[in-house]
C-alpha cells in the first residue's frame, strides 16, 4: 500500500485546526499527518483529550462547494481500518531483524 505525503491542510490552516461538534463547541486538534492514498487525501488529527488516551482521529479531506477544505468522517469500516493501518506504518515503521 503506497501513500504520497500531502500538506494541503497545513498550508491552508497551519498545524492546529479547530473543529466544532453538533453543539457548536470547539476543540483544537493538532494536525499530525496528511497523505494521499488512492483517490483521497486523509488527515490524522489529535486533540489534547485524544492524546491522553493515546488515540487519534482520522478524516477524509474533501474540497467543499465553497472551495474550502473540509474534513469528512470515514463511515466505511474497511476504509477506516486501511487508512489507520497506513498511518501506523508511517509512525511505527517495521524494523528488519538483523
Amino acid at each position: 500500500m503506497s501513500t504520497t505525503p500531502s500538506d494541503i491542510l497545513r498550508k491552508a490552516y497551519g498545524d492546529d485546526i479547530i473543529l466544532f461538534d453538533e453543539q457548536n463547541e470547539s476543540t483544537v486538534y493538532h494536525l499530525l499527518k496528511e497523505f494521499v492514498y488512492g483517490n483521497h487525501t486523509y488527515a490524522v488529527l489529535q486533540s489534547d483529550e485524544l492524546k491522553k488516551e493515546d488515540d487519534v482521529a482520522v478524516f477524509r479531506v474533501i474540497l467543499g462547494a465553497d472551495e474550502q477544505y473540509e474534513l469528512e468522517t470515514i463511515e466505511d469500516d474497511e476504509e477506516w481500518e486501511t487508512v489507520s493501518e497506513l498511518y501506523d506504518e508511517m509512525v511505527f515503521p517495521e524494523q528488519d531483524d538483523l
